[in-house]
């Protein structure tokens, strides 16, 4: 039996936060700067969107490891983080999280209808999030009572690693029955999430307004001057190069004409890894 490449899209691996649900991804950075405040150390917002995608154990070590961080952390307590502490940080980060997440739950604005329109041609849903399992059960709980019911979820605790490893992408080919990594796309608003994608051999879609790069809630995205918004996609189409997207664009309800130029290109003989 022959290798066959495949010619046309079976999957769309979603994220969650910044991607489907939560404009400009609040839920997660603004806890993780409430967790430090509870042990008397001081977190930007713009310090906790730093390391956004990772699995959030993971993020907390990040932002610890960070310098000023980890002098403020000296400041209160004689001594740089250990993993110890890390652990007792997220201990506090997961039942904010768990009790604040409903507050920041509103889907994107057409995200429905960009996934209503994947599923008609045939496309599996699949999810992922840097959520662990405790947190995504909540927000796949209320994302369903607005309408929205993925075909598979992956939690961040439920692989041997979180991104930008691409374990949690791969368990939903596994889950979702997809014949090649090839017929995927990964969707994300993070650097770790793109890479993720690009290790599993999918081709990406980076997401440069709705998400974390450019922490914006939806009306404020809208408010902005034409100059300021290129400014802000080239600041952060910089930020992702790194990462190697396929794409980029702004929010989910440009993805189906991205599915239709994938597609195009996946029946004239391209593959992911090859661009």
């Amino acid at each position: 039996m022959n290798y066959q490449q495949p010619n046309s899209l079976q999957a769309v691996i979603l994220d969650w936060a910044g991607t489907v649900v939560d404009f400009g991804s609040f839920a997660p950075t603004q806890i993780f700067v409430e967790a430090f405040g509870e042990f008397g150390v001081s977190v930007s917002l713009e310090e906790a969107r730093g390391p956004m995608g990772m699995g959030k154990w993971d993020h907390i070590r990040t932002l610890c490891n960070l310098p000023a961080v980890a002098e403020r952390y000296r400041d209160k307590y004689g001594r740089t983080p250990t993993d110890d502490d890390v652990t007792a940080i997220y201990e506090r980060f997961m039942p904010l999280q768990i009790e604040k997440i409903g507050l920041h739950s509103a889907l994107i604005p057409g995200a429905l209808e960009a996934i209503a329109t994947l599923r008609e041609q045939g496309l599996k849903i699949g999810t992922c999030s840097g959520y662990p399992a405790v947190v995504m059960a909540k927000v796949v709980e209320l994302a369903r009572e607005n309408g929205y019911v993925p075909d598979h979820v992956v939690a961040t605790d439920e692989v041997p690693n979180g991104r930008p490893y691409p374990a949690q992408s791969l368990a939903n080919v596994i889950a979702l029955g997809i014949s090649d990594v090839a017929a995927c796309v990964k969707v994300d608003d993070t650097w770790p999430g793109i890479l993720e994608g690009r290790s599993a051999g999918m081709w990406t879609v980076a997401l440069t307004c709705s998400g974390n790069a450019l922490g914006l809630t939806f009306d404020q995205y809208r408010n902005l001057s034409l100059e300021t918004l290129a400014q802000e996609r080239t600041r952060i189409g910089q930020m992702f190069e790194g990462s190697r997207p396929h794409y980029l664009i702004d929010t989910i309800a440009q993805l189906p004409a991205v599915i239709e130029d994938i597609n195009a290109r996946l029946a004239r003989g391209e593959m992911p890894q090859s661009s």
